[in-house]
């Protein structure tokens, strides 16, 4: 396919292409991430047209595709969130299992890249479109990551903590807070696991990491938020902290003597299996049941903490007996019925899923839902998904105003250009896509391998000596943004557009090759399916032309009227077609998710 720009695929000579190209990506986040001013009301629930339809799924999906769309426009936004919700979870785990059971006639056992082969199935062709999103999106705000070490020896285990997450994406947040902080994942990657009350004799105390992390991007946040998320300040105008290290070294007593799963009898927690030494066929799913208390149910098993406990303005008095449960509980609930949590998560998820820089309005409607579904009811994530999705501000479209948007996260373009064109697995299983952390070659992000607890990229993130920094905005997804990986981006995107008969996953683009020798509509329908119909006049006419560049020779006959040139033909058609969709995914429009 050399009609694509040669550029692409020789990164030593597109710096300056890339440096234009860097600068383009940071005028779009400026344009997108505004924020929504004034928007007020509620979204009439009416069935949506085809361009609100492709919009609403870039949102709230993977990618919307022609049949989703379609599905779409015949129903309401809230039937279509009522099915979403009622579709059932098909567990990472059970194929981990399955792969697992192969593996061993071999010899062999699961890797990360069994996960990663389970996560593109299922968010490439799972009908389950908007649990599929938003337990990407909490994934992003509960991170546990392959890149720890440890973590990657737990290939399972990983699996079921993002199955977990997927489990309480339509629950309610309290019972994901406790799911979370008892996954042994998560007990490993921030320290909970086998976590030890303090012992004045040798000096140990409570390891604080849990503590700390559980209350500045579980729950709370660092600082005091009004309703709306905006920062709390005292007389000297200054940001008001929600915790201090108090707090965290009184908080970090409730989460010690916490440990692998061991089983039903209260008598085999043992000291042994505290610190995670099982025998032989022992412990076999302690990767993913949740952790549980060590607490002199056996011998030598005194591990939680009994003396007096203070956080967050609650107070657990010393106790004869330790009570790990019930100090749990204690702290999860305070953790839950803080004011801050709904602006807290709430912006998050609308960061995720909308625009980087809601307005505080916004968040306000979010976290209004948050406290109360309209029932009584506190935490229920199904009315916080409605309410991120629903709010004016995210269905209002000005393209003229930059009210609303975000940069497309690097996993998300691939996501969406390959349910766009309807890619399949010859193996069924999604090889080779694997880790694409590398940013000179891939995509800069591998689901589930952030590189730190603070994810991706941080949620107040700003770009330095930027036009974004100037205007006080935000964009998280420009922390991953740089000269190498734009110029990997487009080598790796050039990679996937091109038709390659070798690879497992193969796109279809019969529909768009039928369009080929019509350039206006083959543009037009890449449009409605990637950008939701928002394509610039001069991007379009851009893009036109070069597809139009590339000449699709006229039919020539053999003496009995056979065709002699099909082969040549074809081969441009197809050329049009990548023409199309490449230079579509390269532009600083097509970044920018409106």
């Amino acid at each position: 396919m050399n009609t694509v720009p040669v550029m692409v695929a020789r990164p030593s000579g597109v710096a300056r292409g890339m440096r234009w190209l860097c600068a383009g990506v940071a005028a779009a986040a400026l344009a997108a991430c505004g924020n929504g001013g004034s928007t007020t009301g509620t979204t009439p629930d009416v069935a949506p047209s085809t361009s609100e339809a492709s919009r609403f799924l870039a949102q709230a999906t993977f990618g919307p595709t022609d049949a989703s769309i379609a599905a779409l426009t015949q129903q309401t936004y809230g039937a279509w969130l009522a099915d979403q919700f009622a579709k059932p979870q098909v567990l990472h785990r059970s194929y981990m299992d399955e792969v697992a059971a192969t593996l061993a006639a071999i010899g062999a056992s699961t890797t990360a890249s069994n996960f990663y082969e389970s996560w593109w199935t299922q968010a490439v062709t799972g009908p389950d479109q908007l649990r599929q999103r938003a337990t990407f999106a909490l994934s992003q705000v509960f991170v546990v990551s392959f890149a720890d070490a440890t973590l990657g020896n737990y290939p399972r285990g990983v699996a079921s903590y993002y199955d977990m997450l997927g489990e309480h994406a339509f629950g309610n947040y309290r019972d994901l807070l406790e799911a979370v902080t008892l996954h042994p994942m998560m007990g490993s990657y921030l320290s909970m696991l086998r976590n030890q009350k303090e012992d004045a004799a040798s000096g140990r105390v409570p390891d604080e990491n849990y503590a700390r992390e559980v209350m500045q991007l579980f729950s709370i946040g660092l600082y005091e938020l009004n309703p709306d998320g905006t920062v709390k300040t005292d007389a000297n105008g200054k940001p008001i902290e929600t915790y201090t290290q108090d707090d965290i070294s009184g908080l970090a007593k409730v989460f010690t003597g916490w440990s692998w799963y061991a089983g039903p009898n209260l008598s085999d927690r043992s000291r042994s299996r505290f610190f995670g030494n099982f025998g032989a066929g022992e412990g076999l799913e302690r990767d993913w049941r949740p952790m549980q208390p060590y607490n002199n149910y056996a011998n030598n098993t005194d591990f939680h903490s009994a003396s007096v406990k203070t956080f967050l303005g609650q107070t657990i008095a010393a106790q004869s007996a330790p009570d790990p449960e019930g100090d749990l509980k204690v702290a999860l609930d305070t953790l839950f019925n803080h004011p801050n949590v709904g602006p807290f998560i709430g912006r998050q998820l609308i960061q995720r899923m909308v625009t980087s820089n809601p307005s505080p309005a916004y968040v306000g409607r979010v976290a209004a839902r948050f406290n109360d579904n309209g029932s009584g009811v506190r935490g229920d994530m199904k009315a916080v998904w409605s309410a991120v999705l629903l709010d004016p501000e995210a269905r209002a479209v000005n393209l003229a105003d930059a009210g609303y948007g975000k940069l497309r996260e690097p996993v998300l373009r691939l996501a969406n250009f390959l349910r766009a064109f309807k890619a399949t697995s010859t193996s069924g299983r999604f090889l080779s896509i694997d880790n694409t952390d590398d940013p000179a070659a891939r995509l800069a992000q591998t689901p589930m391998r952030s590189p730190s607890v603070f994810n991706y990229f941080r949620p107040g993130y700003t770009p330095p000596n930027s036009s974004i920094a100037t205007a006080g905005l935000v964009s998280p997804e420009m922390q991953l943004a740089s000269e190498v990986s734009v110029a990997g981006y487009l080598n790796y995107l050039r990679g996937w557009v091109g038709v390659n008969a070798t690879r497992d996953v193969q796109q279809d683009y019969s529909a768009e090759t039928a369009l080929a020798d019509n350039p206006d509509a083959l543009v037009e329908r890449v449009n409605g399916l990637l950008m939701a119909g928002q394509m610039s006049d001069a991007l379009r006419a851009q893009i036109v032309a070069s597809v139009a560049g590339r000449v699709v020779p006229a039919v020539t006959q053999d003496a009995g009227g056979n065709v002699t040139n099909q082969a040549a033909i074809d081969s441009a058609q197809r050329d049009r077609v990548c023409i199309a969709v490449f230079l579509t995914m390269a532009s600083p429009d097509y970044l920018t998710q409106k």
